[in-house]
């Protein structure tokens, strides 16, 4: 181990990871351990029988459960948009060789008090029963122009300056109703809160546009991909892809401690009395806890289940976001739903997760309006986790400290912090225009 590194990065969740394999097909010599005996720190995936222990400490799951080794149940569930950055950077990387993909079946939005498909485009706008008849042509207006709108294209700008007005000013130029507005600002633009309305109408009408093209990209029912086998398969593609480079994994490394000089920059990462010596350090919160703070938590119910999610046309599996408004709350809730279709369940067996940013101390309490929309389950366990952002300027000490991951069921946050770090480690951006054919072919089944 005492060799010299470009990059030591600590942990193998998946942001880790990503970033381990931008880095090495950058051609930097990257140094990758683990303290853990298993693949993706905080975002790995379980057997039914690691999830008993975890949640339940002794004892055997019941029999009627199936399978244990036919559970693979992703700890940080997140859906891929079809066309989005972490489908680019799978592209980039060419780690979509290791994966096979799956499109999920539904995109649903949770309004005054029942489930509905999320409208995407003119045609299903006017199909909607999300609104009145009104509303839908108002709606069919705005969905058109976004459709057509091109940055380089003046004459789809309508005579407006998306980089000078706000997504608040854009909408209201449709006169479009407060619950439209939430499920488009919520459900289609990903937004994890309002504060998007006072900001640029691009970068909202970019996302809106994403969802629309992602959708189109499978015509399934959803914009969203999903690997068979779960999120679990990222990190050891990554890892794949990593030693492809010449980077060097390593788990089961205890006590993985960071070095520093005398002024306080990271020079090497020391375990079981060796040390590896390096320009850089990426990690996630847990290896460098004097460097972070706690912005947050994140509640989470995870269900086992015999059935689809009820009201969801029966997809095996789908994401439905609560909006804020809808429940009287400071952030979104999540509803995420995998099963043997994409072969995380034994057939039969679906997995829902219900997750949000905690604003209370009784998780149970909290997330029940999204419990309540699953119908029965077979097992629930309930958890709460801290979310850390890094509080250390890398430019200083050298080290880059990934954030925690929030309660969103889809990687647009995730991907966004990943790429921002790439930049701030390599002082360049990355370039993500590739084929996005080079992912389709078995997402398209």
């Amino acid at each position: 181990m005492d060799e010299e590194y470009d990059v030591i990065v600590l942990g193998t969740g998946l942001k880790e990871c990503i970033l381990s394999g931008l880095l090495s097909v950058d051609g930097l010599k990257v140094l990758h351990m683990d303290k853990n005996d298993y693949y993706g720190g905080a975002s790995s995936s379980l057997s039914l029988n690691q999830l008993w222990k975890r949640f339940r400490g002794d004892g055997e799951p019941p029999e009627q459960l199936g399978s244990s080794k036919e559970y693979n149940v992703d700890m940080i569930p997140k859906f891929m948009m079809a066309n989005g950055a972490l489908v680019r950077v799978l592209i980039h990387t060419n780690v979509t060789k290791y994966l096979n993909f799956k499109a999920v079946d539904g995109s649903f939005v949770y309004n005054k008090g029942k489930i509905y498909k999320v409208p995407a485009t003119d045609v299903e706008a006017l199909t909607s029963s999300l609104m009145g008849l009104f509303e839908k042509r108002r709606l069919r207006k705005f969905f058109i122009f976004v459709q057509e709108f091109e940055e380089s294209n003046p004459k789809s700008h309508e005579g407006m300056d998306l980089n000078a007005i706000t997504a608040k000013e854009l909408i209201s130029k449709y006169e479009l109703e407060d619950d439209t507005i939430d499920f488009i600002g919520h459900a289609l633009a990903l937004h994890i809160d309002d504060t998007y309305l006072n900001q640029p109408a691009m970068f909202f009408v970019k996302r809106v546009k994403l969802y629309a093209e992602s959708l189109a990209r499978f015509r399934a029912g959803s914009p969203y991909i999903y690997p068979l086998y779960g999120l679990g398969e990222l990190p050891q593609a990554f890892a794949r892809l990593s030693a492809v480079y010449g980077g060097t994994y390593m788990l089961n490394k205890p006590q993985c401690k960071v070095e520093f000089d005398s002024d306080g920059k990271a020079i090497g990462v020391t375990s079981e009395g060796e040390t590896a010596k390096c320009k850089k350090v990426v990690c996630d919160p847990s290896y460098l806890s004097e460097k972070v703070k706690k912005v947050g938590r994140v509640a989470r119910a995870i269900c086992i289940m015999s059935h689809p999610i009820p009201d969801t046309n029966d997809s095996h599996s789908c994401q439905v976001i609560l909006p804020q408004k809808q429940l009287g709350r400071k952030s979104d809730m999540y509803l995420f739903c995998c099963s043997y279709a994409h072969n995380v369940a034994p057939k039969g067996k679906y997995i829902a997760f219900v997750a949000t940013e905690a604003e209370t101390d009784d998780p149970q309490t909290e997330l029940k309006p999204g419990v309540d929309l699953l119908g029965a389950v077979d097992e629930i366990f309930y958890e709460t986790y801290d979310r850390f952002e890094p509080t250390n300027d890398p430019n200083v000490d050298h080290c880059y400290v990934t954030a925690s991951y929030d309660g969103t069921t889809h990687f647009e946050s995730t991907v966004t912090d990943v790429i921002a770090m790439y930049s701030k480690i390599t002082g360049k951006a990355l370039d993500l225009s590739v084929d996005l054919s080079a992912a389709s072919a078995a997402a398209a089944e």
